[in-house]
């Protein structure tokens, strides 16, 4: 018979299953979801951005600053003075940005973008030359030029009221030729905060095509606003009207710096769009200013209406 009071040995159970696997794969699944959701709201909103960039027209104005250049000769004073010193600081930052930093960058970008590395990586060193070029450029060689660019240009359509309340201008002679002294110097010098969102802006070119677009035109975004750096001066802007007045034509200055951006990645010829984005930057704020003179008139022909009622 068997013994019933023998003590029976439980059954063997299964060893537990380690949690932290799980637990590590749904954290992985979590963050590759945030990173997933990152890029896909930072994409909407470019998106809505370059939507209004296109509404908004102000696109046009490096373009039109381009013909209003090569129809006023006057205009072509202040590139002139610094045309073979520009030149060589171009030539020589391309040269080098191409000779050091295409392959590895191509190298690394094929693991993303495969076939389309060749193409993303020349497109990013233009992109690094011109960076480099204006930085240096607009330090060192044609800050003043490019402000009697604009202050010419603003001149010649009218605008020197405006002007004056920086310089003297004078009465007779071109554009240009009635510029005297600057009171001061608007554009800024050499700005870490600007490399360092350049740097962290560069990884979007990973993304095949449309974080090469999208890197565009985060460039532009910035590159609009200072392009009328000069006039928030004339105007007598500090940096919290800068940034409201910035904020509420977003998607003009996007635009604006966009195309100037593409114009100014063009090898060598990046030197003369330089003058021209400041002539056609010159350009909408005289429309700017006309546009606001209007208003104005409107308003005090209302006010005068009513008073006479």
């Amino acid at each position: 018979m068997p013994n019933l009071c023998a003590t029976t040995k439980p059954a063997a159970s299964a060893p537990p299953v380690p949690l932290y696997n799980k637990h590590k794969s749904t954290e992985n699944m979590t963050t590759q979801d945030k990173v997933k959701d990152t890029v896909r709201e930072e994409a909407q909103r470019v998106a809505n951005l370059a939507s209004d960039a296109a509404q908004s027209g102000a696109y046009l104005y490096p373009i039109r600053g381009i013909a209003y250049f090569l129809a006023h000769r006057d205009l072509w004073k202040p590139l002139a003075s610094k045309l073979i010193p520009t030149l060589l600081l171009g030539i020589s930052t391309l040269a080098g940005v191409f000779v050091f930093g295409y392959l590895p960058q191509a190298a690394v970008l094929a693991v993303f973008n495969g076939p389309l590395a060749a193409i993303n990586a020349a497109l990013l060193c233009l992109n690094e030359s011109s960076t480099i070029f204006n930085t240096l450029a607009k330090t060192f060689l044609v800050e003043e030029s490019l402000i009697d660019t604009f202050d010419g240009t603003l001149v010649a359509k009218g605008e020197a009221e405006l002007v004056s309340k920086e310089r003297k201008v004078g009465r007779g002679g071109d554009a240009i030729g009635r510029l005297g002294k600057l009171v001061k110097k608007p554009f800024a010098k050499f700005a870490p905060s600007a490399i360092i969102r350049y740097v962290m802006y560069l990884p979007l070119n990973f993304i095949p095509v449309v974080g090469t677009v999208m890197f565009i035109l985060l460039q532009g975004k910035r590159a609009g606003p200072a392009a009328h750096s000069r006039y928030f001066q004339l105007k007598g802007m500090n940096k919290a009207r800068q940034d409201e007045w910035v904020e509420k034509r977003q998607g003009a200055y996007t635009g604006f710096g966009t195309v100037a951006t593409l114009l100014e990645l063009v090898p060598i010829a990046g030197v003369f769009f330089a003058f021209t984005n400041t002539t056609g930057a010159a350009l909408w704020a005289a429309d700017l200013e006309s546009r606001g003179n209007d208003r104005q008139s409107t308003a005090q022909l209302r006010d005068q209406s009513k008073k006479a009622i």
